[in-house]
């Protein structure tokens, strides 16, 4: 037997028409109203691209930079030696390591949501791929976290840049701020996103690229969005 949704859900459900493909203003308009938690939600997009992310000329992935960030405080590990360890610390990144961090991930110490390597410490990085990999820590020339320039890449993630890539079915999935940015932010931010995935169609990808798109809060329904507007976003 289903459950019954609870009242809060209940009256946010009223707020939002299911049967509808809202246009992005619309959209924007209608999520600043589903605000109902204690705390300051995320806004989440996701997304259900038309590939088949088997073949890898059909792998959608990538990095983008948010106008406004995220919100979220991110923590930022970086392996690297000598110099390019110092320009790490430097550049505000929050541990630096080398073979002292692979023991610590080893040992189940995670305390990082973004990972940047040098290229040179990408074979000492190999002995923990099974456990980053799974997490989407691995870190990865195409979303500028395999790099020399350490400053950059601690700088862009500090300042809210969001990787995202395809899972098995073609979803993506990625927080683009929080409800307390405002429409306004929210919008840029999420045009931003779409802009970005939009250029990263693949050159097999055949009829519609984007399927579904959706964007919610973190205790909101989602609000399905007119994907051939969100297409459009070039």
């Amino acid at each position: 037997m289903a459950k019954k949704p609870s009242k809060r859900r209940e009256a946010l459900l009223q707020k939002v028409d299911v049967t509808k493909e809202y246009g992005v203003d619309e959209a924007m308009e209608t999520l600043s109203g589903l605000k109902s938690a204690k705390f300051d939600e995320t806004v989440e997009v996701a997304l259900n691209l038309n590939v088949d992310p088997r073949h890898a000329d059909q792998m959608v992935r990538g990095s983008v930079v948010l106008p406004h960030g995220t919100g979220k405080k991110v923590r930022v590990a970086v392996f690297a030696k000598d110099a390019k360890a110092d320009e790490a610390k430097a550049a505000g990144a929050d541990i630096v390591g080398a073979a002292d961090l692979i023991e610590e991930i080893q040992a189940g110490n995670i305390n990082f949501d973004t990972v940047i390597s040098t290229p040179d410490m990408m074979g000492v990085l190999g002995k923990v791929a099974r456990i980053l990999g799974p997490k989407g820590l691995m870190p990865n020339p195409k979303t500028g976290t395999v790099t020399m320039d350490v400053t950059k890449a601690v700088t862009e993630a500090k300042a809210g840049k969001v990787n995202f890539r395809v899972d098995k079915k073609g979803n993506i999935h990625a927080g683009i701020g929080k409800v307390s940015f405002g429409k306004d932010k929210i919008k840029e931010n999420f045009i931003m996103l779409l802009e970005t995935v939009n250029k990263a169609k693949p050159a097999s990808a055949k009829g519609r690229y984007i399927s579904n798109a959706a964007i919610s809060l973190t205790m909101s329904p989602a609000v399905t969005l007119d994907t051939s507007e969100v297409m459009d976003i070039k």
